[in-house]
């Protein structure tokens, strides 16, 4: 029988706080499980916040390798304070097939209660995401229906002041096209109005 590969991720906030009693407590836990030992993913003076962090960017590009098959944490705020951060997190490392355990919250997605609350987690992210969704395309309808228009500034309203100077210099329609890099089309257009 293969043993699993189990990665310990740990971070701590500041530089003068220690990782050594996560990790050696993780490490035990691992032996109990009969894991076999990955790698060591440690952020020191890293803060839960935003996930630009060095070793949790590795964590989870070795991850998208399948180096490992379970990752492990302490607790969930040590992977990430944010909750969607976290929601994201943990339905990549499901995608890719990778357990997940967070030891002082008792939370294992190797086990079945753990994929029940892993899929309920996942479940209440995907209603959050559904009902952004809806609030912006309201708002979008409601910003046309007052007659704000949406998207980038037309490139006619920039150029046309510039294209009207141009051809009162002289300069043909490909020429003031070529020079201020649109198309003829635009060019006629702005000489119209």
């Amino acid at each position: 029988m293969k043993h699993k590969t189990a990665a310990i991720y740990a971070r701590v906030s500041t530089d003068k706080q220690k990782v050594d009693m996560q990790v050696e407590e993780l490490k035990k836990y691992i032996s109990n499980r009969d894991f076999k030992l990955g790698q060591l993913y440690i952020d020191q003076g890293y803060t839960g916040g935003n996930i630009n962090r060095p070793a949790y960017g590795h964590m989870m590009e070795d991850a998208h390798k399948r180096l490992f098959d379970v990752l492990i944490v302490w607790k969930l705020d040590r992977l990430s304070r944010s909750l969607k951060d976290l929601i994201t997190t943990l339905e990549t490392l499901g995608s890719l097939g990778i357990d997940f355990i967070s030891y002082d919250n008792s939370l294992d997605t190797s086990t079945p209660t753990g994929k029940l609350v892993f899929h309920v987690v996942g479940s209440v992210a995907e209603f959050e995401r559904d009902i952004i969704r809806e609030r912006v395309r309201a708002g979008l309808a409601n910003a046309r229906r007052n007659g704000k228009r949406l998207g980038r500034p037309s490139i006619l309203a920039k150029v046309s002041p510039k294209i009207h100077i141009l051809k009162e210099n002289g300069l043909s329609n490909r020429a003031i096209a070529r020079k201020l890099r649109v198309g003829e089309a635009t060019v006629r257009r702005a000489l119209k109005s």
